[in-house]
């Protein structure tokens, strides 16, 4: 939040399933100020001129990157200062996510964010669930250029859910994947296998799952859980056994981590851990897997990868494995990152588009 110089406005932000809303309120009357109808995003970095009427914050949303906006609070104009560049792509025509809800086993409901592709994709168009790492951390409607390609370039629709232990919903909501509630998390994902099915825009036969640090544990976790009611899988560098994770991720990290997925040290958690492990389930992963790793990864171990890429050719099952030896903890260099898409869209013609 930020008060007006002269004390008689605050501008605050707040977030409302994700997305960052803006909120104006007059101190003397306590009643909120109208202020005009954003798309999707997240207002940030609030700023009052010291005319006490402008007031300054950046937007970002599926269709910009971050960019600088002014509102006069009297009038309630609101300005664009700034036009990102966006490699000449015109991105006008891109939706505004949609924000969707699904009841899951006990009854919370869950939400996410549904990327739709443009109209000229008829039919039932196939999935991609895009789980979030963190684990205490939300998906929200911002700017994502590879998903943006997948959605408006191949016709896939995107769901991002915000799953039990997601950030944004309260302490209570946070725990509720912690040490041995993690199955849980996993049926969250389930349920909305079960709401994919209920809509008429989507394929419920042509699902992919995917995710990047926890949130490729969560596709492991999915792969090996429900093999039936997905085509493919793709992991980024998620660990494969919370127990061999725990026992070798970088040593500043570990009682960070014991306290979210639970102290591997106390026998009943271990067992737990290990009882539910995707690689002690291996053999139930038969659909296609795509397996991404830094080679210098201190957080997910290289060996995370390399065991289950290995229990997978042993198996049969088809497995791809991408391993840079210059990057760590997902990849963060533009040649790298363009050659992972460009092998992910491989990936999603061979497995996931036929």
């Amino acid at each position: 939040f930020r008060v007006s110089w002269d004390g008689s406005k605050i501008a605050f932000t707040v977030n409302e399933d994700g997305m960052g809303t803006l909120h104006l309120l007059d101190t003397a009357t306590g009643k909120e100020l109208p202020v005009p109808k954003l798309p999707p995003g997240i207002v940030h970095g609030l700023e009052w001129h010291k005319n006490n009427e402008d007031l300054g914050f950046s937007f970002v949303s599926a269709r910009s990157t971050s960019d600088v906006y002014s509102l006069n609070v009297h009038s309630g104009e609101l300005a664009r200062w700034t036009h990102s560049e966006t490699g000449g792509i015109n991105t006008d025509s891109y939706a505004d996510p949609e924000l969707i809800r699904w009841p899951s086993f006990d009854g919370k409901s869950i939400s996410g964010w549904l990327r739709k592709p443009p109209a000229k994709f008829t039919g039932k168009r196939p999935v991609i669930i895009d789980i979030h790492g963190g684990p205490e951390a939300q998906a929200r409607p911002v700017f994502e250029p590879a998903n943006n390609y997948l959605v408006n370039e191949l016709g896939i629709a995107v769901i991002e859910p915000n799953i039990r232990g997601s950030s944004g919903y309260g302490k209570t909501f946070l725990k509720l994947d912690n040490g041995i509630l993690r199955t849980d998390a996993y049926k969250d994902i389930g349920a909305l296998l079960d709401w994919i099915k209920t809509r008429p825009d989507l394929d419920p036969d042509r699902i992919m799952i995917t995710g990047g640090s926890y949130g490729g544990h969560m596709t492991l976790a999915i792969a090996s859980n429900y093999p039936d009611r997905i085509r493919c899988a793709l992991d980024n560098c998620g660990p494969s056994n919370l127990v061999t994770f725990l026992e070798h991720t970088s040593g500043y990290r570990q009682d960070l981590r014991r306290v979210e997925y639970g102290d591997e040290r106390d026998p009943k958690v271990r067992g737990f851990l290990i009882r539910t492990a995707p690689m002690t389930n291996v053999a139930k992963i038969t659909k296609p897997l795509f397996v991404v790793q830094g080679a210098n990864d201190p957080r997910v171990p290289q060996s995370e990868a390399d065991q289950m890429v290995e229990a997978l050719h042993a198996s049969g099952t088809p497995v791809w494995y991408l391993l840079a030896k210059d990057e760590g903890h997902g990849y963060a260099k533009k040649s790298n990152r363009h050659f992972q898409l460009c092998a992910t869209a491989m990936f999603i013609q061979e497995y996931l588009l036929k």
